[in-house]
């Protein structure tokens, strides 16, 4: 058990007022369209997003693959980005699941740009694959937290709508850049055919990940959220727990971006550490200098009470949340600056 854990933001426990919330919760069938608590958090994110409907799901990649299996048949393919969770992170779901192949653009933050798309898009010929879905990750997790502009999503929403492509989000990580950004949940439902929200991140509830979309979307997806074994049954005490996290936990993720910053001065100031990603959000990407080995330098952090993750040869990762406390981040640096 890492004291301070800062492997990923999935790692965060429900504090005593979300358990409290959790088992206050009325349950009933979700299977069976009667789970009132579940209706309550689908409603709720429709209503702040602007969308028709939403649907309730075990993961972010559930949702994620869900809706891909959704949006195309086989043969299709995906433009996305090289870092893109739905690529890199999903068990290969992309071909195992909605049977499509992908097209890579973006620069070196995980951000894609309008002209990059359009080289991805494909000819109207039997010997290339349709071009059908583009998919943007906000925040990009590979490119260090990093957020789109307002101007960006719209520059990329309208070279979808004008080459009749599919525009889909991963939001994983969407509140914080809706906090850091001062962006409006309802101009993304606007602007995105679906997204994919992962409340058990940033948020802290312990599970769960919400699909938004059209009334005909969200109706598909149930249906191929059943069929792949994703139907819930009591799942109210996991919804009160999402709600919990929404109506409680959004303004205090700018806490975690103001810690990633700090760190991020810190650990550049370090002689172990070649170079560190600017973050803009929670998470903290840095490289390690040469000669050192990575595999050494996180098992010591570990021997510390310390979690990091890797993120390739000689980069790490830190994630920040709202398990980690100040006392918590002194460790960190104190244990560093001895290393």
């Amino acid at each position: 058990m890492f004291t301070v854990d800062l492997r990923s933001d999935t790692v965060t426990r429900p504090t005593t007022a979300m358990r409290k919330a959790m088992m206050d919760s009325p349950v009933g069938d979700d299977v069976l369209g009667d789970d009132p608590t579940v209706i309550k958090l689908e409603r709720m994110m429709a209503e702040r997003f602007g969308t028709d409907s939403s649907m309730f799901c075990v993961s972010g990649t559930q949702a994620n693959q869900i809706a891909l299996m959704s949006h195309l048949s086989p043969g299709d393919e995906v433009i996305c980005h090289p870092y893109a969770h739905i690529y890199n992170y999903e068990g290969g779901g992309i071909a195992a699941n909605a049977h499509a192949s992908v097209a890579f653009t973006g620069d070196q933050r995980g951000i894609m740009h309008p002209d990059g798309v359009l080289s991805c898009i494909k000819a109207d010929d039997v010997h290339f694959p349709r071009t059908r879905l583009l998919a943007v990750e906000n925040t990009s997790n590979k490119g260090g937290g990093t957020c789109y502009e307002w101007e960006e999503i719209e520059a990329l929403r309208s070279v979808a709508a004008s080459n009749g492509l599919t525009f889909h989000l991963d939001g994983a990580r969407l509140y914080n850049a809706l906090v850091e950004k001062g962006h409006h949940e309802s101009d993304y439902g606007a602007a995105f055919d679906s997204i994919s929200i992962c409340l058990s991140k940033g948020l802290g509830a312990p599970i769960g990940s919400v699909l938004l979309g059209s009334s005909e979307f969200i109706e598909h997806a149930r249906r191929i959220r059943k069929r792949i074994g994703g139907g819930w049954r009591q799942a109210g005490f996991l919804a009160g727990a999402a709600i919990y996290a929404v109506e409680n936990n959004l303004e205090r993720l700018a806490i975690d971006h103001d810690a990633a910053k700090d760190m991020a001065v810190f650990l550049a100031q370090l002689p172990m550490i070649e170079s560190v990603v600017p973050p803009e959000t929670n998470v903290l990407i840095f490289k390690l200098q040469d000669d050192l080995d990575q595999d050494e330098f996180i098992k010591h952090l570990a021997e510390k009470g310390i979690g990091i993750s890797q993120m390739g040869p000689g980069k790490c990762r830190m994630v920040f949340h709202l398990d980690i406390s100040p006392n918590g981040i002194m460790h960190v640096k104190n244990t560093l600056s001895k290393f």
